[in-house]
């Protein structure tokens, strides 16, 4: 790719004009963690697929895994993930072995031999909830395997309430650089709102003991668009999580499904901010966040200049997988656990999401896919095309196979550039900074997958 500009902050959007514009674009888009989307994986490709794809890998490849830990020991009702809640930790013991017999099926398909590891990625549900004896097994079984490269690096996704010092030093065994902690609000109204009750104390202890055990990295994760929020009150828990001094900060927009996730009809749906109110919201704490020093990186991050996150996209390096932003470049992403996706340079696979239908596949001794997307060159293109759009606001058509070959996604992004959010010149496409808001919407253009009608994208802004 061409050289990579650093780009300003943006401005923020507090007139109505400024806003009337962004909203009049608004509409249900990917996320685009993947390309094609999850919605187009479909059950053509299958687990000898994934054999195939696994065994064709060269040995010297370094690759990334996603552990995926679907429990949690209550439910927040925003939440959108595949999880679960659990009263006791039976079945979390009892899915850890499976997750070691999908290690075994997996690294007999790779050939045996530890093979270089780039990255690895606990998620969830709340992994924080593994005992540590099984987070031991679970370490074991990846050195069994794996060798990590010099600069990998291990995050896990952590639930600061109930955060035990004996799980903190068994991650701390297992090399732990990095994590991200779930905060979401502050408001003690918000919380209610939404079932996560948990005092800024409970987030400064676990920060603090999590950095007593050697942990480099801090990602704290917060969340606009819950009930009940405003911007006084987003701006307020920004102020208080600026005291922790976090390597980096996600800012999430709530995505309300609740045809998807049956649990989001708990939420007092008339205390949910509207589109405005949304947007007021997500640009008054990027203000805040920027003024205290943080780069602005895609979407939804922002990182100290100094993080590697930073320096990956002032360098031009950074990309987007299913975690969000991240400066892994391993090409090869496996994920291992009920419902977890991998990637591929053929395409990508993802387990079942049913746990029944998982602990059978393993039982019988199959890898347990359920479904997933083989991809071609036009594919990688606009992949590629829609990746650069997402991490740094702008792509260089003539390296993705011209212009002439994006025609039809120039067309679409006609309104855009009308409204002066889209910059094209020659090959050259820049989402201004007055729409970066709707970044999505722009790479959306070159997504030719794309309907209308495809349900499950929650809006823009």
């Amino acid at each position: 790719m061409s050289q990579i500009k650093v780009l300003p902050a943006g401005p923020r959007f507090n007139t109505p004009m400024q806003s009337a514009r962004l909203l009049k674009h608004s509409r249900p888009v990917p996320r685009y963690t993947s390309y094609p989307t999850a919605p187009h994986f479909h059950t053509g490709i299958t687990a000898d697929h994934y054999r195939n794809w696994l065994q064709a890998l060269p040995a010297e490849a370094p690759l990334s895994l996603y552990l995926h830990i679907p429990f949690c020991d209550t439910l927040c009702w925003f939440c959108g993930c595949h999880t679960r809640v659990v009263q006791s930790l039976r079945p979390v013991t009892a899915y850890v072995n499976l997750l070691l017999r999908e290690f075994e099926l997996l690294s007999n398909a790779l050939g045996g031999g530890k093979r270089p590891l780039a990255h690895l990625h606990f998620g969830g549900g709340s992994p924080s909830l593994l005992p540590p004896a099984e987070i031991d097994r679970i370490a074991a079984a990846i050195q069994g395997s794996f060798q990590p490269t010099s600069d990998a690096e291990i995050a896990v996704e952590i639930d600061p309430r109930g955060l035990d010092d004996s799980v903190i030093a068994a991650f701390a065994r297992l090399g732990l650089t990095r994590a991200s902690v779930g905060v979401q609000d502050l408001d003690p109204q918000v919380q209610r709102a939404i079932n996560r009750l948990q005092p800024f104390a409970v987030v400064q202890s676990a920060v603090e003991r999590l950095r007593a055990a050697g942990v480099r990295g801090i990602n704290l994760d917060l969340m606009y668009g819950l009930p009940h929020q405003s911007v006084a009150s987003v701006l307020q828990t920004a102020e208080t999580i600026l005291t922790l001094r976090p390597d980096r900060l996600a800012l999430f927009g709530y995505a309300h499904v609740p045809h998807m996730k049956r649990h989001q009809r708990l939420l007092p749906e008339d205390a949910l901010p509207n589109e405005p109110a949304r947007l007021a919201q997500s640009e008054a704490v990027a203000a805040r966040l920027t003024e205290a020093g943080y780069c602005r990186i895609g979407l939804d991050h922002f990182a100290r200049p100094e993080d590697p996150l930073a320096l990956a996209h002032s360098g031009g390096r950074l990309h987007r997988n299913f975690q969000g932003y991240t400066v892994d470049e391993a090409p090869i992403l496996l994920g291992l656990g009920a419902s977890a996706i991998g990637t591929l340079p053929q395409g990508y696979i993802q387990n079942t999401t049913d746990m029944p239908t998982y602990r059978q596949s393993i039982e019988e001794g199959r890898l347990p896919v359920a479904r997933g997307v083989e991809v071609d060159e036009a594919d990688r293109r606009e992949r590629a095309v829609i990746e650069s759009l997402m991490c740094h606001f702008e792509v260089d058509l003539s390296e993705h196979g011209g212009v002439q070959a994006f025609a039809p996604a120039l067309a679409r992004l006609t309104p855009l550039i009308a409204d002066g959010l889209v910059e094209v010149q020659g090959a050259q496409v820049r989402v201004l900074p007055e729409g970066r808001p709707l970044v999505r919407v722009a790479a959306a253009a070159f997504d030719r997958y794309l309907q209308p009608e495809t349900r499950g994208h929650a809006r823009a802004l």
